[in-house]
């Protein structure tokens, strides 16, 4: 048996406390504990403790610092339960207070992942320019379950992702590029696509561009686009075959053809060819 000979405040953290102990030789520092453990389990001075006692103590202070930390982590924003594992393995919490935390985390509420997947979503909605695959595949990677993710995804609802990306057409389609109009709104579906949006919506967002195209625009556009391709083989070709080459090339960006023979019509008549 080991009794408690004095219980001192640490400088540093005024809710942790240091137990000194003598076993019947001489006093010496034995361990420390939170307010909390040292409050349960009523710890005060001339308190005899058995050996397997300290242990247990020792093991709560663990499981009491483990769990600190853990809500600490959890201050910032709310986590899913597989960043809460990740985040107690990485810092080589024992694998049963990891789940003694984790079952405590439940019980208060404070761990939910379903909850977490509805969050995430109305965040990603009202922040980002995401769209619901990427956001569900996110969920996903954060380790919540395809059932729940799939679910939480259903309040990113079709008239949601239509306004998000027509905001996103206005944005970019007012920015008068030197592409054709074709191959800007080629783009503007590849790069919705890849941030997630769902297929329908997109052509459904994109059906009505025709009617903003600027033949200004369009003509600024073919002019760069042609004299780039002029310069790029005259060099090697002349006549027929340059005019080949460079209706080949603006056919490829997207322009028409009638904008294409307007353009190699004017260039003829200023003896490019």
């Amino acid at each position: 048996m080991k009794k408690i000979t004095r219980i001192t405040t640490q400088k540093k953290r005024k809710n942790r406390y240091n137990i000194f102990l003598d076993d019947g030789n001489d006093e010496y520092y034995g361990f420390s504990v939170d307010e909390a453990v040292l409050i349960e389990y009523k710890l005060q001075k001339n308190l005899e403790l058995e050996d397997s006692m300290i242990d247990e103590l020792i093991q709560k202070d663990d499981l009491h610092k483990s769990y600190t930390l853990t809500i600490n982590f959890l201050s910032y924003r709310m986590r899913t339960k597989k960043e809460i594992h990740d985040y107690l393995v990485k810092k080589e919490v024992d694998e049963e207070h990891i789940k003694q935390i984790m079952d405590r985390l439940l019980t208060e509420g404070l761990l939910d992942d379903r909850m977490f997947a509805d969050s995430f979503v109305r965040t990603r909605i009202q922040t980002s320019i995401k769209g619901p695959m990427l956001v569900k595949k996110e969920l996903i990677e954060k380790g919540v379950s395809v059932t729940i993710a799939s679910e939480a995804i259903k309040e990113y609802t079709f008239d949601v992702q239509m306004e998000k990306i027509e905001k996103w057409i206005d944005k970019k389609m007012n920015k008068q590029g030197r592409d054709s109009f074709k191959k800007q709104v080629q783009q503007l579906q590849v790069t919705l696509m890849q941030k997630g949006f769902e297929q329908d919506v997109i052509k459904e967002a994109v059906s009505g561009l025709g009617d903003e195209k600027d033949d200004d625009a369009e003509w600024t556009a073919i002019i760069s686009q042609g004299e780039k391709l002029l310069r790029k083989h005259k060099t090697k070709s002349s006549g027929y075959a340059l005019r080949n080459k460079v209706k080949e090339g603006l056919y490829r960006k997207g322009f028409g053809i009638d904008l294409i023979n307007k353009f190699l019509d004017r260039d003829e008549d200023e003896d490019e060819f």
